[in-house]
């Protein structure tokens, strides 16, 4: 990989206590259900996000001036619960400097370690979730800190309120759970494209500190293919922008992820696209 900053180097805060946005590549990938490669995402997303241009095309704000400093990879251990602790510190380190902290994965399971820390420092935290799948199930593969196990430790274990966007494929226990639970996911298929509504529905449901958790196969397959479970039916790139500047302006999004990415030799639209929707997190959610 040609760098290991987000962003040209040169742009890159040297001092990561002064910094106003850290980025943590996180490089973990265990017991995936469908394709790998997650576990180098991060890494392609840091390579392609050089070649992004600085200024933000809808408000004309420079990101690359913001103050990002981005730390060195972290490779978790391949013990699932262990894996979660580290990536926990790693997270709680940054966020109890109040500092923004975008995580970048590796397989869904890097959301569980930093959402968990997030809700220890930021009171009335919810989760916003975008993806094809609830990831609602209690274990998976043999973890209950499995990629597909993410959302079942937020609402059950850390007891926070989530809002899921985006979802249209699940299991037969997550449909008990949901029921159970009372949960209302925003299903891909009831959100209109040329219909808007929808996101100010979500910014409602959502309280004052927000931890964002963007699952790249949220996006419809046509947007962003290159991502270990496709789902077809998803979010367009607009949608997903739009929703972040929603939930940027009216809520104080403390923390986010960007996973899943897993890259397709011979294009780079995928992780080219990841990088660009972390930029809009810079601009919505920091100024």
């Amino acid at each position: 990989m040609s760098s290991l900053s987000f962003g040209e180097p040169e742009y890159q805060s040297p001092d990561p206590q002064s910094a106003r946005a850290i980025v943590l590549p996180l490089c973990y990938e265990n017991a995936v259900s469908y394709g790998t490669g997650t576990g180098n995402g991060p890494l392609h997303i840091l390579n392609a996000s050089v070649q992004l241009e600085m200024m933000d095309e809808e408000t004309f704000i420079n990101w690359g001036e913001i103050g990002i400093h981005t730390l060195p990879p972290l490779f978790p251990s391949q013990d699932p619960e262990q894996a979660v602790s580290q990536m926990k510190q790693a997270a709680r380190s940054v966020l109890e400097k109040h500092q923004f902290l975008l995580s970048l994965g590796g397989d869904h399971a890097i959301a569980i370690g930093p959402i968990m820390a997030a809700a220890e420092i930021f009171p009335n935290l919810g989760v916003l979730q975008v993806d094809a799948h609830l990831d609602l199930r209690n274990t998976w593969n043999g973890s209950r800190y499995n990629h597909a196990c993410v959302m079942r430790r937020v609402v059950e274990d850390m007891a926070l309120p989530v809002v899921q966007v985006g979802i249209r494929s699940f299991s037969s226990e997550e449909a008990d759970f949901i029921r159970l639970r009372g949960l209302s996911p925003f299903f891909a298929h009831q959100i209109a494209p040329n219909d808007p509504s929808w996101i100010q529905q979500v910014v409602e449901r959502l309280p004052e500190h927000v931890y964002m958790t963007i699952d790249l196969d949220g996006l419809d397959p046509s947007v962003l293919p290159g991502t270990g479970t496709p789902e077809p039916g998803g979010l367009l790139y607009r949608q997903l922008v739009g929703l972040i500047q929603a939930v940027g302006r009216s809520r104080k999004v403390v923390a986010a992820d960007i996973n899943e990415l897993s890259k397709i030799e011979g294009t780079a639209v995928s992780e080219f696209t990841a990088a660009k929707l972390a930029t809009k997190l810079f601009v919505y959610c920091l100024r």
